[in-house]
This record gives C-alpha cells, sequence and structure tokens, in this order.
C-alpha cells in the first residue's frame, strides 16, 4: 500500500484503493504525514544533493506492539553501540550519517541483564550516598544548632533526593525482575490466521503498533500488502529514501502478521533481496539485511536466503570501512538471527565467521564488542566452527585484555567448554582462563579498570565448578599467582585482591567496621556490634528442631577457604600487614584475617583450622627481639585479637535477643551499652536519680537536639521502672511534661524531623517511654490522662474513611459516634510517613497493642474502631501495612481480629502481607517472647495460615506454603498443622513441599498414607520426578552461586516490610521425597519394600563414571541426589552399609571427567555426611567434615587431600588443522590455489603472501602493479570466487582482507550474485560511459559498486 499509484493492482478492492490513494502519490513529498507504520524505521526528509538524495530524519520506536512482541532477531545490547553524530550538510554523506544514526536505533531492546547491573550500581551508589548523608547529619546534630542550621538543612534535602531516587531504582529493578513475556509464538500457535491462497484478512491484533493509527487493522490484507510493497520496490530510478522507506513498512508488515513470513514466495521476494543489497547506497543494503532477517522463519528459510549468495554479501559488508557502520551493523544482526533458529548455527559459513573474527582482532572497530559476543554464542553452539574459523584467539585476547566489558558472560562460555571432554578439547587445558590473572601478575602496567573487569570475571569462575576445577590444575598455579600478587608493591593491586577475596568468601563487614577502618578503637564501637537486626534471624531455634538444611553455599565456600588457604592466604595477607604504609588499608586486611580465622573455625575441619588459628608466622615474627619489626608483628597481634573478641561478640546468639518490644530500629542506636538491661538500678538514692534527670538536659534547655538521649533511655529502662521514680520525675519536675511535649503530634517537634538514621533514637525512645509506663499503675494514669493518646486518636481520625467519606460508609451504625478531624492534608498521609518521623507512632501503638491497659486505652480513644475503618481503605495499603506490621498479636483481642479482617477482606498485597506477618508467630520465637514458647502460642497463626491456603489468589497460598513448611521444623508445629487436615489438591506442585514435610512424622505419614498420596507421588518420583529435581536444584545453586551481595547499609526504615521471605530454600536444599520418607520408620520400611534405593545404587555403579550420554548422566545425576538425601538421614544410614555406594560417589567426586558432575557428587557427600554413619563411612575413604562440640555434624566434608579432588591434568587439544574437513571441501581449496593462466595463478600466490608479515608488502606492491597493469583476472568472478575461498581458509587481518576485495571490478558481485554476464567488461572499451548514461539511474546504482569497500 506504498508506492506510486501506477503500481496499483488492478485487482485491488474499492476499500483498498481508497486507502492506497489516501496516501500521498509523490514519494518526495516532504510533508509526508508519518503514521504508526513509519515509526521503525527510517523516514525521508527533504530531498536535497546533485544526485538526487535526501536528508532523512529518523525516528525509531522499539518494539513491543505486535500480536506477540519479542526481541528483534539477532538483535544486541545497545551499551556496545557509539552514536555517530556529525554535522548536517547537503551532501549525500550526510544522507548516510542521517540515516545511519536511524540504523543505530533500529531493533535495540536494551539488554535486561546489563540493565539491571546499571540499576544495580546505581542503587549502591545512592545508598552510599544516603548513608554518607546520615553520617553527616549524625555529626551535625552533635554541634551547636545555630551554627549548623543551614549545612543540616542542605544535608536533609541532600537525604529526601537520595531516598526518593532509591525508592525509584527499587521500583526499577522489581519491574525488570517480573518475568517476561513470551517469545514469538511458533507457526503450530498462528496457523490459519493469514492465507496467502485465498486472501483472506487477518484477524485484528493483539495490540496496535501505535495509538490512533490512521490505518484500520481489520481492513488490512497482509498478502495483499506484501505484494503492493514488493511491487514498489520494483520502480527503478528513485533515492534511497524511497527504498528504505519501503524496506520499513515491510519490516513492520512482518511484525503485525508473524506468520506472514512462511507463505513468502522466494523466487520473487528473494530478487527484490538481492537487489536492494547489490545497491551502492549503504542505507538500502542496510534496509536489505533488514528485511531478509525478518523473513527467517526455520532452518529451510535461512538455505533458502544463503541460496540468493547471501554469503558473499556479508562479508564484503562486514569488511568496509567505519563510514558504512549502518551496513556493517545490520549485516552481523543479519549473522546473529541465524543463532535464534534451531539448527541455525550450522547455516553459519566458515567465510563469514572469518569476517567476523577479523573484526574482533581489530581494537579500534567500533563493531568489536558486538562481534566477539557473537563468536562467543557462537563458541557455545559449535565449539568447532569458532576454531576452524581461528575465532578462539580473539575470543581469549578480550578475556585476558579486560577490555569487554561483559567478561562475565565471555567466561561463561568458556566454563561451558571445559566442563565435558567432548568440547574441553579445543581449549589448551585452561590457558584461556589464566589469562584473567595477567593484569594482577603484571604490575607495572596494570590498570584499574581493567583490574575490576578481570577481577569480577576470576569470581564468576571462581564459583562455578569448571573455574575452580581448572583454575586449580598444575597445584593451584593460578589461584597462587593471585595471592602472591599481595606482596607486589602495588597498592591498587592490593586492593583490588583484598575486595576479591571478600567477594569469593562472601563476607559481609559488620556494622562497626566502617569505624574501625576509620581509626576508631573497637573498645568503643565493637559495643553495638550485639545489636543486629540479624538476631532475630538466628533464635529462632528450639532445642525441639533439628538442625536444618545447610547451607550449600557454605559448603562450597569451605572448599573454597581451603584452596585458598592451601595457596598461601594467611602468609599473604600477615606480609601485607607488616608491609603497608596505608593504616585504613592495614586494618581492612586485618579485620579480613579476623573474618576468615572466623570462617575457618566455622566451616573447615579441625585438622585444617586447629593449626591456622596459631598464625606460627606472626608470632615467630612477634618474638624476633633484636629486630624492630617485631613492634609491627606486635601490634598486628593485638589488632587481630581485638578483631576476633570483636566478631565473637557480634555473633548473633538466642542470648543476644532484644528484651522488650521495642521497635527494630533499636538495634542501630550508636550509643547504648552491650545489651539493654531493662531492670538497671531499679533502686537508686533521690541524689544519684536527680543528677541523672539535670544530666539529660531536659530541664535546661527546650530544644530536643540538645537532650542527651542515651541517658534518657537508660532512665526510661531504669529507674523510671520504680513507681515511686516514676511518680516523681512526673511531679517533682519538667522532665516528663517536656519528654511528653515532644511527641504530642500538634507540638510538630517529632512529627517534623526528618526520617534518617540518625533520627532513629526519638523512636527508639518513644517506644521504651511507652512500655515504661504501662509497666506501674502511675505511669498507666498518667498516660492515660496525657494528651498524646487523644492527638494520636485525632490523627487517625483524618484518615478515617467513615469521617472523610460518610456517604459511602453509611451502613455503619455509628458513623455518627466517631471521632476524628477531617483535613486537607493528614498528618498520616503517605507523604508524611514516608518523609518524616509520623510513621514512629505506629511502633508506639505496637507497644500499647501487646498490653491489656494499653488496648484499654486504644479502646477509650475509639482508635480500634478507626483501625476497623482504615483496613477497609484500600487507597491506603502503605498505611494499613504500618498498623499490621507493628501490632502486637501475643494477646488475643482486636489486633488477632484486625489481621484476620486484612488476610481475608483485603486487597490481594495486603493480604500476602498480612500472610507474612504471620511468620514470626508460626516459625520462631518473638523478641519480647521466651525462645522456648509453647505450641498454644502458634496455634491460632497457624489456623490462620492454613486458611490461607484456600485464599483465590495464588500467590498468597504460596507465602502461606513457605511460612507453614518453616513451622514444620518444630515436631509440635508440624504435628498440629496436620491435625489441622489442610487440603491441598488445588494448588498442585505449589503444596508439594509441604505435603512432602508431612511425611517427617508418623501422623503425616499415616495421615498422606490415607490419601494414598505416598505410593502415587513415590512411583511418580522414581520414574520421572527425580531427574526432574536435579534441574530444580542446579537452578537453585546456579542463583545462589551468581547473586552479588549488594550494599546494605544499616539504614532506619520503620515503614519498610520487616517481615521479607526469609528462607526461600534457593541457597538450600529443596525438599525432595526420599529424604522426607526416610525420616520415619514407616517410610524406611516401604522404600526397602519397593527396591529403589538398590536400584539407584545400581544405576550409580553402572552408569556413574559415563561422559558421553546425556541422558544417562542426568539419570545419575537424580541417583546421586536421591542417594545422599536417603543418606543424610540417621534412619537412611543403614542402606548406605548395605549397598557400599558411597565407595562409588567418592569415586565420581574424584575421577570423573565432567566437572559439574564432580561437583554434584562434592555436595551428595556433604549431604552423606550429616548422619554419623555416613560421616564414619566417608572418614574411611578420606573424607572429614566439621562439627560441633556435641559432635553433631554439619554437613560440610572436604577431602583430606585436596589433591584427590583437583586431580585433572592437562589434555590434548584439538587446533585447527585437526579439525576434520569433508572431502569435497578440501578439493575446493585445492582448486582454489592454482589457476591455468599464469597471472592469476600468480595473482592467487600474492594473495597467499598477504597472511605473512615479511612478505606482505611486497605482495601487496606487486598486486597493485597487476591491477594498474589492468589485468584482466581483476574482473574475472572465476578468480574472485578462488580469492574468497582462499581468505576463507587462512587468517588475515582485516585491512588485508579490504585490499584483496579491492583489487577486483566492482561490477563481479552482481555477477556472482544474480549470475549476469557483463556486457561491460566484455568489450574493454572507452565507451563505457556513453553506455552507462544509456541505462536507468537504477541500474547505475546496483551495478556501479564504487563504495562498497
Amino acid at each position: 500500500m506504498v508506492g506510486p499509484p501506477s503500481t496499483m493492482s488492478s485487482s485491488a478492492t474499492p476499500t483498498q484503493k481508497t486507502l492506497y490513494n489516501a496516501q500521498p502519490p509523490n514519494p518526495h513529498n516532504t510533508s509526508t504525514t508519518r503514521t504508526s507504520l513509519d515509526r521503525d524505521g527510517l523516514q525521508p526528509g527533504t530531498v536535497n544533493g546533485n544526485r538526487g538524495m535526501s536528508n532523512v530524519a529518523a525516528s525509531f520506536v522499539p518494539r513491543g506492539s505486535s500480536l506477540a512482541p519479542s526481541p528483534a532477531p539477532g538483535s544486541f545490547s545497545s551499551t556496545v553501540r557509539g552514536q555517530l553524530v556529525q554535522s548536517r550538510t547537503n551532501s549525500s554523506q550526510d544522507t548516510g550519517a542521517a540515516i545511519r544514526e536511524s540504523f543505530d536505533n533500529l531493533d535495540e531492546p536494551y539488554s535486561a541483564g546489563q540493565q539491571l547491573a546499571g540499576l544495580r550500581d546505581q542503587l549502591n551508589r545512592e545508598m552510599k550516598i544516603k548513608e554518607g548523608s546520615e553520617n553527616m547529619l549524625e555529626a551535625l546534630n552533635n554541634k551547636k544548632a545555630k551554627q549548623t542550621k543551614e549545612q543540616r538543612q542542605r544535608v536533609e534535602a541532600e537525604l529526601t533526593i537520595s531516598n526518593q531516587k532509591i525508592k525509584n531504582l527499587r521500583n526499577q529493578i522489581t519491574e525488570l525482575q517480573r518475568p517476561k513475556l513470551p517469545a514469538t509464538p511458533t507457526r503450530s500457535r498462528m496457523e490459519g490466521l493469514f492465507q496467502s491462497s485465498n486472501g483472506l484478512r487477518s484477524p485484528q491484533s493483539a495490540s496496535k503498533s501505535v495509538a490512533g493509527s490512521d490505518i484500520e487493522e481489520p481492513t488490512e490484507s497482509p498478502t495483499y500488502a506484501l505484494a503492493e510493497i514488493l511491487q514498489a520496490l520494483e520502480v527503478e530510478g528513485l533515492t534511497p529514501d524511497y527504498y528504505v522507506e519501503r524496506a520499513n513498512k515491510l519490516v513492520e508488515l512482518f511484525k503485525r502478521h508473524p506468520t506472514l513470513k512462511y507463505d513468502l514466495v522466494w523466487s520473487i521476494f528473494g530478487l527484490r533481496i538481492q537487489v536492494m543489497l547489490l545497491s551502492e547506497s549503504r542505507e538500502v543494503v542496510a534496509a536489505g539485511y533488514r528485511i531478509t532477517r525478518y523473513a527467517i522463519s526455520d532452518v529451510s528459510s535461512l538455505q533458502k536466503i544463503r541460496a540468493l549468495n547471501t554469503d558473499y554479501l556479508v562479508v564484503l559488508s562486514l569488511i568496509k570501512e567505519r563510514k558504512a557502520d549502518v551496513e556493517r551493523e545490520q549485516a552481523l544482526k543479519f549473522v546473529r538471527a541465524f543463532l535464534e533458529v534451531k539448527g541455525g548455527v550450522s547455516e553459519i559459513s566458515r567465510a563469514v565467521m572469518r569476517t567476523i573474527a577479523a573484526v574482533a582482532e581489530h581494537t579500534e572497530d567500533r563493531l568489536r564488542p558486538i562481534c566477539i559476543e557473537t563468536l562467543a554464542e557462537i563458541m557455545v553452539r559449535d565449539p568447532a566452527l569458532v576454531v576452524a574459523s581461528g575465532g578462539l584467539r580473539p575470543l581469549a585476547d578480550a578475556l585476558g585484555e579486560g577490555s569487554y566489558e561483559a567478561s562475565e558472560s565471555l567466561t561463561a562460555a568458556f566454563l561451558f567448554l571445559l566442563d565435558a571432554p567432548q568440547r574441553r578439547k579445543y581449549l589448551r587445558s585452561g590457558h584461556e582462563l589464566e589469562a584473567l590473572f595477567i593484569a594482577f601478575t603484571d604490575s607495572l602496567f596494570a590498570k584499574e579498570t581493567i583490574l575490576k573487569q578481570n577481577s569480577k570475571a576470576i569470581s564468576y569462575a571462581l564459583r562455578s565448578w569448571p573455574g575452580l576445577m581448572t583454575l586449580s590444575m598444575y597445584n593451584f598455579r593460578a589461584i597462587k599467582s593471585l595471592i602472591s600478587c599481595l606482596m607486589l608493591p602495588n597498592p591498587t593491586v592490593r586492593e583490588t585482591v583484598i575486595e576479591l577475596l571478600y567477594s569469593l568468601l562472601r563476607i559481609k563487614s559488620p556494622g562497626w567496621a566502617t569505624s574501625f577502618l576509620a581509626g576508631r578503637r573497637l573498645t568503643t564501637y565493637g559495643r553495638v556490634a550485639t545489636l543486629k537486626s540479624s538476631q532475630p534471624k538466628t533464635a529462632t531455634q528450639s532445642s525441639e528442631e533439628e538442625p536444618g538444611d545447610k547451607n550449600f553455599v557454605d559448603h562450597y565456600t569451605s572448599l573454597l577457604l581451603a584452596v585458598l588457604i592451601s595457596s598461601g592466604l594467611m602468609p599473604g595477607l600477615l606480609q601485607v600487614t607488616r608491609e603497608t604504609d596505608n593504616p585504613m588499608f592495614k586494618r581492612k586486611t586485618t579485620l579480613l584475617i579476623g573474618e576468615v580465622l572466623k570462617l575457618a573455625s566455622a566451616l573447615l575441619p579441625s585438622s585444617w583450622s586447629s593449626d591456622l588459628q596459631l598464625l606460627p608466622e606472626l608470632f615467630a615474627a612477634a618474638s624476633q627481639f633484636s629486630d624492630d619489626k617485631r613492634f609491627d608483628a606486635t601490634g598486628t597481634v593485638y589488632q587481630i585479637s581485638s578483631v576476633s573478641r570483636t566478631l565473637y561478640r557480634s555473633t548473633p546468639t538466642a542470648s543476644n535477643t532484644l528484651v522488650g518490644s521495642i521497635n527494630e530500629s533499636h538495634d542501630n542506636l550508636a550509643v547504648l551499652d552491650d545489651q539493654p538491661k531493662p531492670h538497671l538500678n531499679l533502686i537508686l538514692d533521690e541524689t544519684t536519680f536527680r543528677a541523672l534527670i539535670v544530666e539529660t538536659q531536659v530541664l535546661s534547655s527546650t530544644n530536643p537536639t540538645k537532650w542527651k538521649w542515651d541517658i534518657i533511655l537508660k532512665i526510661i529502662e531504669g529507674p523510671l521502672l520504680n513507681g515511686k521514680r516514676l511518680d516523681e520525675a512526673i511531679k517533682a519536675s519538667k522532665f516528663f511534661k517536656r519528654l511528653m511535649s515532644f511527641y504530642r503530634p500538634f507540638k510538630f517537634k517529632f512529627t517534623s524531623m526528618r526520617k534518617s538514621r540518625g533520627n532513629e533514637k526519638y523512636v527508639t525512645v518513644g517506644c521504651a517511654l511507652m512500655h515504661t509506663l504501662l509497666q506501674t499503675p502511675e505511669g498507666v494514669r498518667y498516660l492515660a490522662d496525657n494528651k498524646l493518646l487523644r492527638q494520636l486518636a485525632e490523627c487517625l481520625a483524618q484518615c478515617d474513611p467513615v469521617r472523610r467519606y460518610p456517604e459511602q460508609y453509611a451502613h455503619y451504625s455509628n458513623v455518627s459516634q466517631s471521632s476524628g478531624i477531617t483535613a486537607p492534608s493528614p498528618m498520616f498521609s503517605k507523604e508524611q510517613l514516608a518523609e518524616t518521623l509520623c510513621s514512629g507512632y505506629f511502633p508506639m501503638i505496637g507497644i500499647l497493642s501487646g498490653d491489656i491497659r494499653g488496648l484499654q486505652m486504644l479502646d477509650r480513644w475509639r482508635m480500634i474502631n478507626m483501625m476497623y475503618h482504615i483496613i477497609d481503605l484500600k487507597q491506603r495499603p502503605d498505611l494499613i501495612k504500618l498498623l499490621l506490621q507493628h501490632f502486637d498479636y501475643s494477646l488475643p483481642g482486636h489486633p488477632r481480629v484486625l489481621l484476620s479482617k486484612a488476610l481475608t477482606a483485603g486487597s490481594k498485597e495486603i493480604r500476602i502481607f498480612a500472610t507474612t506477618v504471620l511468620r514470626k508467630y508460626s516459625s520462631r520465637a518473638r523478641s519480647n517472647g521466651a525462645v522456648n514458647q509453647g505450641l498454644g502460642d502458634s496455634k491460632w497463626a497457624i489456623q490462620l495460615l492454613v486458611t490461607q491456603l484456600y485464599d483465590p489468589e495464588v500467590e498468597v497460598c504460596a507465602t502461606a506454603i513457605k511460612i507453614l513448611e518453616e513451622a514444620c521444623n518444630r515436631k509440635s508445629y508440624l504435628e498440629y498443622i496436620v491435625e489441622c487436615r489442610p487440603a491441598l489438591d488445588h494448588l498442585g506442585e505449589i503444596g508439594a513441599p509441604l505435603l512432602l514435610r508431612f511425611l517427617s512424622t508418623s501422623i503425616g505419614y499415616h495421615y498422606l498414607d490415607g490419601l494414598d498420596y505416598i505410593s502415587n507421588e513415590m512411583d511418580d518420583w522414581f520414574l520421572g520426578r527425580n531427574d526432574t529435581y536435579v534441574g530444580v536444584v542446579e537452578a537453585s545453586l546456579a542463583r545462589s552461586f551468581g547473586e552479588i551481595s549488594e550494599d546494605s547499609p544499616n539504614r532506619f526504615s520503620i515503614d519498610e516490610d520487616s517481615f521479607e521471605m526469609e528462607g526461600d530454600n534457593d541457597a538450600h536444599v529443596p525438599p525432595h521425597f526420599y529424604r522426607e520418607l526416610t525420616r520415619t520408620k514407616e517410610g524406611c520400611k516401604l522404600l526397602r519394600d519397593k527396591g529403589h534405593f538398590d536400584e539407584f545404587s545400581n544405576n550409580i555403579r553402572d552408569y556413574g563414571m559415563l561422559s558421553d550420554d546425556h541422558e544417562l548422566i542426568l539419570k545419575v545425576k537424580g541417583c546421586l541426589w536421591a542417594v545422599g538425601n536417603v543418606g543424610s538421614m540417621e534412619l537412611g544410614a543403614p542402606f548406605l552399609e548395605e549397598s557400599d555406594v558411597v565407595g562409588n560417589i567418592v569415586k565420581i567426586a574424584e575421577s570423573h571427567e565432567i566437572m559439574s558432575l564432580r561437583g554434584t557428587a562434592f555436595f551428595v557427600l556433604g549431604l552423606i555426611s550429616r548422619s554419623v554413619h555416613g560421616l564414619e563411612i566417608l572418614s574411611e575413604h578420606g573424607w572429614e567434615s566439621n562439627t560441633t562440640t556435641m559432635g553433631v555434624s554439619l554437613g560440610l566434608c572436604i577431602p583430606q587431600n585436596l589433591r584427590k579432588l583437583f586431580s585433572y591434568q592437562p589434555w590434548k587439544h584439538e587446533t585447527i588443522s585437526d579439525i576434520v574437513e569433508a572431502d569435497t571441501k578440501k578439493a575446493e581449496v585445492a582448486a582454489a590455489k592454482v589457476d591455468d593462466d599464469v597471472v592469476n595463478a600468480r595473482i592467487l600466490e600474492l594473495i597467499m603472501e598477504l597472511g605473512n608479515t615479511v612478505l606482505k608488502n611486497r605482495a601487496m606492491t606487486e598486486l597493485m602493479h597487476l591491477k594498474t597493469r589492468k589485468a584482466p583476472g581483476f574482473k574475472e568472478p572465476a578468480l574472485f570466487k578462488k580469492v574468497l575461498i582462499l581468505l576463507e581458509c587462512h587468517q588475515f587481518r582485516l585491512n588485508i582482507r579490504r585490499f584483496a576485495i579491492d583489487l577486483f571490478d566492482k561490477t563481479i558481485m552482481r555477477q556472482i550474485v544474480l549470475d549476469e554476464e557483463s556486457s561491460d567488461e566484455q568489450s574493454g572499451s572507452d565507451d563505457d560511459d556513453d553506455m552507462s548514461e544509456g541505462r536507468t539511474e537504477r541500474q547505475r546504482s546496483i551495478s556501479d559498486l564504487s563504495n562498497v569497500t
């Protein structure tokens, strides 16, 4: 439906003609309006220039509106592109620049992975800015208010901006992490929509390209539109803009109708493509590649495209100079589109691969990163093709140089090849990975950017089994070289290695690390270490809980730590502490030593850690009294001792749990003592008590910033718990009056303060104040009569929907009695809660809700009624979350009723949040409760969670399943959940983990046996689910090892969701049926009767050492996980002894050819070591595990001799000459090296000499001499094909390839592609110009390829 009216088909319908005639008939019309069809391509501009070409203003919108949105075939990340910005002139070169700028924006969906990494970097940067602003604000608060007023305002403004940016970045990251839409539908889903034979119209698309399109899709016939566009492309003698515009519309047509490409008539369509690809205009050629890319459907279409001689055209396009980047880029995208077709990599010719490799070797080429990415993707699919084409060298160079930004993805490609022996043979015994260490060892030329880039790649490699196995070859040569870099006198190299070690060992610096690195004493700043928010997570296990699933990441970290220690880690770190002159770096290294010692004690067997803790080198240096350097060693000993003591104190234990229902912001108050003691100094004499009151500065100043809040907190949590002292403080001084006045909302003191880490102390003291007042009758009376609660009630009333919208809540009988004040800007508005300390009132309300007298006060001021109304307020989920999050549900009453209402009547978001709130009441000890709390305290929560299993939203059910699964860690809780008899059939796979947990008790076993669940599930696992489990656990481990620990500084967040889904089991053992089955005697009996374990053992014994059958390898992995899970249970240990399968698993771990299978066996041995019998069996095979003081194994076993596990020897790698070619190909290459004509034979010899650096210059000179003499061979297509074969079979640089192609006449390509005979060549006369003038403009643009190269 484009093109001149003369090209209209006579068979067009009246409607179609009407639509067509509505388009401007003149393609050069500059007033052409922009329709929806024009938005994904190049648009024509004003006609100008001597050659009739136009300046083009280009515009492109990324696709996403087609029937099935999908990335463009062959597209790649836009981060590797440069933008060509050139001044506009009236020459043809400006037209090319304008169109090239448009093509730079074509088909570029932003890479989700790189965008996510960029957003995470921005988030880390903003978090650091926020932390710095909070530290600055905290420092300013300690100074005089008048002197720092303006500076404080600036810091607060910066903090507000950072908070907003952090919020936006987190939202963007969440959006990117959501599952993407499915890819383009296959023909099976779309066939029948478009039929080229009968001309039926296509149905309306799922979404139009652009809203407001002038053409309605129901009236469009795709086959008719295709015919019209192809007919329009036949018009000769027009400007490149005309063809580019039609090409863009043809691409839009393919995107709107994805099945249209299956009905193409290639005899006609292919000819149009050939003509466009032969054009002298770079933009037209680029448009031709783009059309061809969208016409690809399957392997047969690729074969038809290659039959059009596109290989020659792609080679010619890729070797062109930078001014033709628009054409080269589209040609490269066209090649990448082959990778998106199943089996398409086999259709990529070696000639194209050689050319791509040549571009990848050219360091100054703008397309080099894209070519490297393309080579890496092809290497994963067909490594032999890359090796035979010489593409391995540029990949290895890019990896070692650190110039390629996506070094992790390139490393992953090499690791994939190293894993299996069939692919490993193409690499040189791991030397490609060792190139990553060159940047560290060559310290004289080390650059920080390259060091950072290579450190990421090294970290990625060492977190995978192929990488660790390969880098441990040659007696840990590569890792030892990395450790030895600590001895180099280059501070940048040293610091990068230290950061890399922190990352590899997954060490998260404690909260006091910043102060310690700044030079402050640990005796002062180490006290805060015991108040970290991570403590409630570890204080949850009671004596009846089993240790739980050990983290596989810890198991892998223990092995990596053992490798580093064997490679000389500790001597290297100690030498850094003795030699470095930077005190901050010395402290950082000392902290790392303390962390390594702590990790070794926790993860490694005693035979490893006991000798390590002695630090013999350091003490030997400290005892050299004749050497002055002993003072440095002595100081290091003291620092390590101090750090170790502080790390030990900061280790969260059950005894560190905070007492009282104080908000979690309590843990960051840096001026508190080691542990707040609520009954500290209850009995004080009057003089001491008054002195403390005076010392708080409350009586001497009305400015809260001048008060001593640490002393106020000590008084509130200590003496004021005595009723007499509380009464004295209330009546005899203004201490309580001023303190309570500060917290009253309408005094606008507490509520006007910005939310920051420095201001969280006010919330902490407020919560402690509420708790203290509730402990004595005097405090209760004072709080009941104080204006604080009344004003809080008024603030809640401002948000009460019954008061604000009475007409909508007329069904409430007590509307007239509802107290409240309407306000245009409520105190608890979204903005106030997000930016100020107004959200701090909700932890205080939570303290009141945990006491009967507090609930009575809330009811007195009708706050409970208002909360019932607010729960129904769909517009304020933030307010509802604050209420639900901070309520204390330990007492039966209104809070539980409110939670139940939110669980059932709230929105989906609120129901998920309310379900998560139940976690700490069902599966862990509460912060104000005893660790050994009974089942009765959690029955109500478990009942509510069971009710949530019937929620209509699957996400709510999944959340409840996870929490109930955690609750099953306690036997009493598990039995009660079984008594509730939840029905999980409707949840399918989501409910399977919970049903598996039921098997761990006899009650659950009999319950499931009565439902016929066990026999059906057992058969299902044996026949297929056992193999499926391999993919689940490997994906879980891949996520765990691939995670990058983000900076998470201690930040103040009262209103944030502190009930995140912990323990999603992503980094732990996913539930396995056979493991849960062997928890009971009944399950073991059933397993023995079925004989499944013997079958698993036989499979491991018979097929365990195979490495060439993928299906059998998967079967062996499934059997390994099943045996390991059975052996991890004490009741399953007899199965191990009877089958003697442990020896076979150890053999796989120590001598299998597949590296990842060794890793699977390593993890399985860790599972087996959890049982006493399993550990004894492993000790006989030379493996040992760390145990607790009670002798319980932690399941972190490693071999006593690491060389048994890392036993790979160098292998023989295949070179280019080793790759066997087909006989026809060999004959073709042999024929290309000879020619009957003497001159042609000499030309072929000179072309071969171009690859020799010694003979290159002489050969080039002689070839240019032959060209000036107009050698007839340079006009012969046969000789040109022979030269291309030589270029395909040998390695030439990019400029040499361009030189060789430029020797030939420009008309040869037309003869080869279109199989034509050139009359111009045969005439050889001087009237070539006259003949060319007799041809049409379009014929000249096709045949004259003067600008191709």
